[in-house]
C-alpha cells in the first residue's frame, strides 16, 4: 500500500492496495476561514490529541491542507474518502464543490479525478457544521453542556475518523455484499460492477492457505448474485460445522480475492474475508450457528480520555478485545454509537461478538425520523459483511421516541426501524427499542440495575414477575408488543456498580457502590450469578467495560487499568452453571 502516516487501512474489509492517508496536521479554524490554527486529524477539536483539547462551543470548523497525488495513481479514478465527519459538512477539492453529506457516524466518499491535478499540489477544504443544541440529531452520548455530566459525556465535532485517498480503476467492483448460507455449506455474494460490456468477475476464496475454490462468470449486467459452494474435496479433511465455523471462541474466516478483468485484462483487485457462522433464535433461545449460545456482553462505549470517540490509536481498539475476552466476556454492545470498521475487522479476526448500534437522537419529529432513517440505513449496509455482528440495535431506552407509550407515529416508527432493518439484513437478529417499551422485537431485552442480587434473583426466577417488571416506571411491551414465547430474554443492561479505584470526588457515581474492591467484587458476582441461575435469561450485558466522564461504573478506569484481579473478573464471568 502507498505510505500511510498511520499504517491503518481504513476500511480493511474491502482493501486495494493504492491509496494515501491524509490524517496529520490540518489547517483549522473555529466560525470562518481564517484557518488560524493546527489541529491533529482524526481527532476531534475538544479532545486533546487533537493538539487543541478545546471544551467550548463552536457550531461551525474549518479544515484545510495540501495534498499530492502520487505518482501511482495516474491512470485511475482518485476517489476522496471521510470516515466519519459530526454532523454535515461540505468538502471543496481546488475551489471545486466536491461532496456533501449529512451525518455524523457513517462515512461518504467523492470521486474528485476531474478536480486534481496530477503535475502540482492540491487544496482540500472541509467546512463542518454541528450543532451541539439540536436535539432531533442523531447523536449519541455527546452532550449538549461543555462539560460532561451524569449520562453524557464530551461532544465530538467536525472530522473525527480518518481521511484518505484510493485509487480505483475505472473497470473495478463497486461493492459486494457476502452473505454465509451456513446450513447449505455455501456463500452468496451480491455484486456491483463498473465496466463495460466484457468485464468479468474472478473470485478466489482460500482457508488458512490453502486454495478452495476460483470462480469466474461474465455478467450480463452490472450488478448481480452469485452463490459458491464451500463443500469442496479441499476442505474434507475439516468437519464444516465443527472445524470451519465463525465463533468467538474460534474465528475461523475465509479469504477472499475479487480480481476484475476486463477484455481478458486485469484491471481491479479487492482482499476481503467472510466467516461462516448463522444467527437464529429458536425455542426461546439465542442460537449461534444452529447451538445455543450464551451470550456474555459487557457494554462497551467506545470512549478514550485522551481521544473521545475516536481511539488514539489501532492498538486501542486490539487492547480492548484482548481484556474483554481476557475478562471471560464473548462480545459487546456497542453502545450509542457506530464503531469504526478498523474495531470490527479486529473483532472478526479475534473473536468477538458485537451488537451494533447507532448514536440516538432525544427528540422526535420528522426531520429526525429521514435523519435517523438515513444514517442507520447507511451504517447496515456499511458494516453487513462483518461476521462479529449478530445483533442491531436501532432504539435505545426510547430516546427520541418519549412518548412511544402513547404516541402512534413513535411507534410506527419504531416498528418501521425494525422492518426496515430487517429489510435490509435478515441474517442477524434485530432489537427494536433495547431496554424497554417493545413493539416487535426478536430479543427481549430488559436494562435492570437493581442493586440487590436476591432481588434480582427472585425477579428472574418466575416468568409472570419478569413481564410485570417496570424498569425505571416503563413497561416491558407498549401498543401491539407483547411476549409470544418465541424471544430469547437478555438483560442488555445491569450493574453499574460504581467502585473509586483512585478515590476521586466531585460528581462521580454510579449506579449502586462498592466502598472496597472487597464489597465491589461480590456485589458484582451476586448480580451475575442471579442472572446465571435464571432459566429465563438467555444472556447479559454488564454496564459496563471503561469509567467515562462522571460514570465511575467500569470494570476498567477510563485509562484500562483493572479495578479487580483479572482472574476474579473471569471467575466471575466465565463459569456458566454458577449460581
Amino acid at each position: 500500500m502507498t505510505n500511510s502516516s498511520r499504517n491503518e487501512y481504513p476500511r480493511p474489509a474491502f482493501a486495494r492496495d493504492n491509496w494515501l492517508s491524509l490524517n496529520g496536521e490540518w489547517d483549522f479554524s473555529f466560525d470562518d476561514d481564517s484557518f488560524d490554527k493546527k489541529i491533529n486529524v482524526p481527532f476531534a477539536f475538544e479532545s486533546t490529541l487533537s493538539g487543541l483539547g478545546i471544551h467550548s462551543f463552536h457550531t461551525t470548523v474549518w479544515y484545510r491542507r495540501k495534498f499530492d497525488v502520487p505518482a501511482s495513481m495516474q491512470g485511475n479514478l482518485i476517489i476522496l474518502h471521510f470516515g466519519a465527519v459530526d454532523y454535515s459538512c461540505k468538502v471543496w477539492v481546488n475551489g471545486a464543490l466536491a461532496v456533501e453529506h449529512t451525518g455524523g457516524q457513517t462515512g461518504f466518499r467523492a470521486d474528485i479525478t476531474e478536480m486534481v491535478h496530477f503535475d502540482k499540489t492540491n487544496l482540500l477544504v472541509v467546512k463542518a457544521v454541528d450543532d451541539p443544541t439540536d436535539l432531533e440529531m442523531p447523536r449519541g452520548k455527546q452532550f449538549w453542556e461543555e462539560e460532561p455530566r451524569s449520562i453524557f459525556y464530551t461532544r465530538t465535532t467536525g472530522i473525527w475518523q480518518s481521511v484518505w485517498l484510493e485509487a480505483v480503476p475505472h473497470t473495478h467492483l463497486s461493492e459486494v455484499r457476502m452473505t454465509p448460507l451456513f446450513d447449505e455449506k455455501a456463500i452468496k455474494f451480491d455484486y456491483k460492477l463498473c465496466g463495460d460490456k466484457g468485464t468479468a468477475l474472478e473470485i478466489q476464496i482460500s482457508f488458512e492457505g490453502v486454495a478452495v475454490t476460483t470462480v469466474s462468470i461474465q455478467p450480463q449486467s452490472c450488478k448481480g448474485s452469485l452463490t459458491v459452494s464451500l463443500d469442496q474435496p479441499v476442505l474434507s479433511a475439516w468437519n464444516f460445522y465443527e472445524d470451519l465455523a465463525w465463533s468467538p471462541e474460534n474465528p475461523r474466516l475465509f479469504d477472499v480475492m475479487f480480481n476484475i478483468y476486463e477484455k481478458e485484462q486485469l484491471t481491479d483487485t479487492v482482499s476481503s474475508y467472510f466467516g461462516m457462522r448463522k444467527v437464529s433464535v429458536e425455542n426461546n433461545l439465542f442460537m449461534l450457528n444452529n447451538r445455543p449460545y450464551y451470550q456474555k456482553l459487557i457494554l462497551d462505549q467506545g470512549y478514550w480520555p485522551e481521544s473521545l470517540l475516536t481511539a488514539p490509536s489501532d492498538e486501542a481498539f486490539i487492547k480492548d478485545i484482548e481484556l474483554v475476552k481476557a475478562m471471560g466476556f464473548n462480545g459487546v454492545r456497542k453502545h450509542q454509537k457506530v464503531e469504526d470498521p478498523r474495531f470490527l475487522y479486529h473483532a472478526d479476526h479475534m473473536g468477538l461478538l458485537v451488537w451494533g448500534e447507532i448514536g440516538s437522537a432525544y427528540l422526535y419529529s420528522p426531520e429526525y425520523a429521514v435523519r435517523m432513517y438515513r444514517e442507520w440505513t447507511e451504517a447496515v449496509l456499511r458494516d453487513y459483511n462483518h461476521p462479529c455482528i449478530v445483533a442491531w440495535v436501532p432504539l435505545n431506552e426510547s430516546w427520541a421516541v418519549q412518548e412511544i407509550k402513547k404516541s402512534s407515529i413513535q411507534q410506527n416508527h419504531c416498528q418501521a426501524l425494525y422492518h426496515m432493518t430487517k429489510s435490509l439484513d435478515s441474517s442477524r437478529v434485530v432489537i427494536d427499542n433495547d431496554g424497554w417499551e417493545h413493539i416487535r422485537t426478536d430479543l427481549l431485552t430488559i436494562h435492570d440495575y437493581e442493586p440487590s442480587a436476591a432481588a434480582m434473583k427472585e425477579r428472574y426466577f418466575c416468568l409472570e414477575k419478569m413481564l410485570e417488571f417496570l424498569p425505571f416506571g416503563k413497561k416491558i411491551y407498549v401498543g401491539s408488543g407483547q411476549y409470544d414465547g418465541n424471544q430469547s430474554l437478555i438483560i442488555s443492561e445491569f450493574g453499574g456498580i460504581r467502585y473509586s479505584k483512585n478515590k476521586t470526588e466531585g460528581g462521580f457515581w454510579g449506579y449502586s457502590e462498592g466502598k472496597t474492591q472487597e464489597e465491589f467484587a461480590n456485589q458484582f458476582e451476586g448480580l451475575v450469578n442471579a442472572l446465571r441461575c435464571s432459566k429465563y435469561v438467555q444472556g447479559f450485558c454488564y454496564t459496563q467495560l471503561t469509567d467515562i466522564g462522571k460514570e465511575e461504573n467500569g470494570l476498567l478506569t477510563a485509562d484500562r487499568e483493572l479495578k479487580l484481579p483479572l482472574a476474579t473478573i473471569r471467575e466471575i464471568i466465565g463459569n456458566d452453571h454458577k449460581a
